[in-house]
């Protein structure tokens, strides 16, 4: 049914008839003249005024956007509730975790059909344990639009557990301690802590150690309570000053330390503290030194040190307990083979690499063996599963494919041999329906970049299949990849879904990543359109018919696609994007800019003032025939603040955009970078997406 258009104060020419309905309005954001000083010159703003969610005549134009938008998918009811229905009957609505066993008990957490958060359990037997409710987030969620838990983390008596939640999507969690024997949270209650900072109990289970922000959203202080006592009465015992670097605590896997940890983009710094003298002095590892890299964690009688001291791929270092500063190698740098994790257990040591843009498992034995678990050759995920135990001999793996869902191994580090636990139920789906394959396209400058394609097997390779390409390609974020329930309703309908790896993630080791920021950010942008054309003459997708899908900096990839090739896509969707890269960045007062300067670099100075300017997808928004444009923001988002897609929509509004093709910001108004939190409503906000996609291919 349609549902008449509200009145706004923006409506101004009525929207194409083959693109929404007859009623709506495209909405026209007024200009208010506004001039940024930057070393390039002075730049107009006219939208800069969008900046305040004080203002009324903000709130009143992104829901002018938001009518616009809900026109558009309520002409298409039918679809989004068919989407819907399709990813809801691929999901085994009522589902347990593979339970884990952590001391005397064995945790689980479940989803119950009809309610859209997790149930977190324990029992005291593998097959007990769903018995005790540790914590239901939808009793917690109750009367709340947005829930998000973050920290379920038991006390190392197993008598207590912490846990946050964040009510509003501003990612500022209130951290509590429940009772397990009576079910009952105590009086301990910590506002305003960070996720990103972490937490550790101490050794006794008496001291939480827990991280606060700073306006800018970075976590900066770590600070210790010790259960029963007022908050008032908490003690500060570390803060980070630089304003580059992110400070977070955390314990090590044997429980025996906590670990204070402070990083920038391009360095950092380690304390150590035994976790049973909750009230000593962290000792530091090793002083700070620019370009620098390390992170730390215990292994019986030596601490485990993984750090790009020497080795931009990384190497594994080991240091006595008592002299933690001292480095030996354990394992050589070998160029390409990306380090990204050490795990330690009482016999062994779990590494976590990328080789040749492929995720891997290496296991090193305290008699300097050697096992890499082979997984195929298919392009796939590989990352470890929780493995709380320091003693445990069976390591769990979790893999998962294009084609393969989320599946959880048990490998017997002693046999080799592998179990495979469970593989995530995906009913109404036949799995064989369906194939990947990896292929390479080449870059402008003849560097190869890896594409993971997807297809129905029905699909033919012959050209004439519309297609979607994902990218991110930032912050050295390798994007492995994953399975994926509501994708299927694309390629169930004949779309190929291509996920480009450019420089920028870490996939081909640290030089991929160093190839794609800063003064070579542009790189990752031309690498997805080289994937996207490469993509086009190997006859997998009809080059006209071609979307293009990215979130936040992988929005930023969008916007910077679209307006340097307008003509390359049909159709794009940026989520949440970062698109106005100068403004934002030369604002340390916004959250997260200035810690940012080592990914981006600092506009506010040459060359990358220029530089960044050359990109910007607000700043380079020009009159061109644009794709379909289906944009997102979060009001509460604090890390791409929802500013930055309401102005680059209303610019592109005013160089004729979205007049010929739909052009869409739909704002989450209660919740942040995330979107929904509950699954019902994020199943039906990926439903639209799809929908926009398929309508617009």
């Amino acid at each position: 049914m349609t549902r008449p258009v509200r009145p706004s104060p923006y409506a101004a020419r009525p929207m194409d008839a083959d693109t929404a309905p007859p009623s709506a309005t495209i909405p026209v954001a007024p200009r208010k003249a506004h001039t940024w000083d930057r070393p390039t010159g002075p730049v107009d703003d006219p939208y800069a005024w969008l900046r305040d969610r004080e203002d009324p005549e903000t709130i009143a134009y992104l829901t002018a956007e938001n009518v616009v938008a809900d026109e558009f998918f309520a002409q298409r009811t039918e679809l989004v509730e068919t989407i819907f229905g399709e990813i809801r009957r691929r999901v085994q609505e009522t589902d347990d975790s593979v339970p884990v066993r952590h001391g005397p008990w064995w945790y689980v957490s479940r989803t119950v059909e009809g309610l859209a958060y997790p149930v977190f359990c324990r029992g005291a037997s593998l097959e007990s344990a769903t018995e005790h409710v540790i914590l239901d987030c939808n009793a917690e969620a109750e009367g709340h639009d947005f829930f998000d838990v973050h920290a379920v983390e038991p006390s190392p008596d197993h008598r207590l557990l912490a846990w946050s939640s964040d009510l509003t999507g501003a990612e500022r969690y209130t951290l509590r301690v429940r009772d397990l024997e009576t079910g009952v949270d105590r009086p301990d209650e910590l506002t305003g802590t960070s996720s990103w900072g972490g937490l550790a109990w101490s050794g006794d289970g008496e001291w939480v150690f827990y991280a606060r922000p700073d306006p800018a959203m970075r976590p900066y202080q770590i600070w210790r309570h010790r259960l029963g006592t007022a908050t008032e009465d908490d003690e500060l015992v570390h803060e980070e000053p630089d304003e580059r670097s992110f400070l977070g605590v955390s314990a090590t896997r044997s429980t025996g330390w906590i670990v204070f940890h402070s990083a920038s983009k391009t360095s950092s710094q380690v304390w150590v503290l035994p976790a049973n003298d909750p009230t000593g002095r962290p000792r530091q590892v090793r002083p700070r030194t620019e370009d620098v890299e390390y992170s730390v964690d215990h292994w019986g009688d030596r601490f485990v040190v993984l750090t790009n001291l020497d080795a931009p791929d990384f190497r594994i270092m080991t240091a006595p307990l008592d002299r933690p500063g001292e480095w030996d190698e354990l394992l050589a740098h070998v160029e390409g083979r990306r380090f990204t994790s050490a795990e330690p257990f009482a016999d062994h040591l779990v590494l976590h690499e990328w080789n040749e843009a492929q995720p891997r498992i290496r296991v090193v034995f305290r008699d300097g063996r050697q096992e890499l678990l082979d997984f195929g050759a298919e392009p796939h995920d590989l990352e470890l599963g929780a493995n709380p135990e320091w003693e445990a001999t069976a390591l769990r793996v979790t893999y998962q494919s294009l084609t393969t869902p989320a599946s959880v191994y048990d490998h017997d580090l002693g046999t080799g041999e592998r179990v495979l636990r469970k593989r995530t139920p995906t009913p109404n789906v036949d799995l064989e329906s369906y194939t990947s394959e990896r292929t390479w396209a080449t870059a402008d400058d003849g560097s190869l970049v890896p594409v993971d394609v997807v297809r129905h097997v029905d699909t033919p390779v012959d050209g004439s299949a519309p297609g979607v390409v994902y990218a991110y390609g930032s912050y050295e974020s390798s994007l492995p990849p994953w399975f994926s329930v509501a994708r299927l309703s694309l390629l169930d309908r004949g779309i190929v879904w291509c996920l480009v790896h450019p420089r920028g993630g870490g996939e081909l080791g640290r030089r991929w990543y160093l190839d794609g920021k800063l003064l070579n950010k542009r790189n990752t942008f031309t690498d997805t359109i080289a994937g996207a054309e490469h993509v086009a003459a190997g006859g997998w997708v009809d080059g006209n018919r071609l979307g293009l899908r990215g979130g936040s900096a992988g929005g930023l990839l969008v916007g910077a696609c679209l307006v340097m090739r307008p003509e390359l896509f049909a159709s794009a969707v940026a989520e949440v994007p970062f698109v106005d890269v100068v403004s934002t960045m030369s604002d340390a007062t916004l959250p997260l800019t200035a810690n940012e300067w080592e990914e981006w670099g600092d506009p506010r100075e040459e060359p990358y003032a220029s530089y960044m300017l050359g990109y910007s997808p607000y700043d380079n928004t020009h009159e061109a025939e644009y794709p379909a444009l289906y944009v997102t923001a979060g009001l509460n988002d604090p890390r791409v603040s929802f500013h930055e897609p309401a102005k680059w929509v209303a610019r592109l509004r005013s160089v004729g955009a979205g007049v010929d093709r739909p052009l869409l910001l739909r704002t989450e108004m209660g919740a942040g970078h995330g979107g929904p939190s509950g699954r019902y409503d994020a199943w039906r906000d990926e439903a639209r997406t799809l929908t926009f996609l398929l309508a617009t291919l």
